[in-house]
């Protein structure tokens, strides 16, 4: 029996990123342990992105 991390949530997120069918996906630079890193993020109408700065992303 193999394990795995990877949930059907997790394989449906990736499902949706892959297919194109979606177009809320954007690559958002981030930091993790303090250290920079970018993370891929499901945009929805109610988020709101800032830049290093604070400032509105698309502004």
């Amino acid at each position: 029996m193999s394990q795995t991390n990877i949930t059907p949530d997790h394989r449906s997120a990736f499902e949706a990123l892959t297919s194109g069918a979606f177009s809320n996906f954007a690559l958002f630079s981030c930091f993790a342990d303090g250290q920079p890193a970018a993370a891929i993020c499901a945009v929805t109408d109610t988020m709101r992105l800032t830049d290093h700065d604070g400032r509105e992303a698309g502004r």
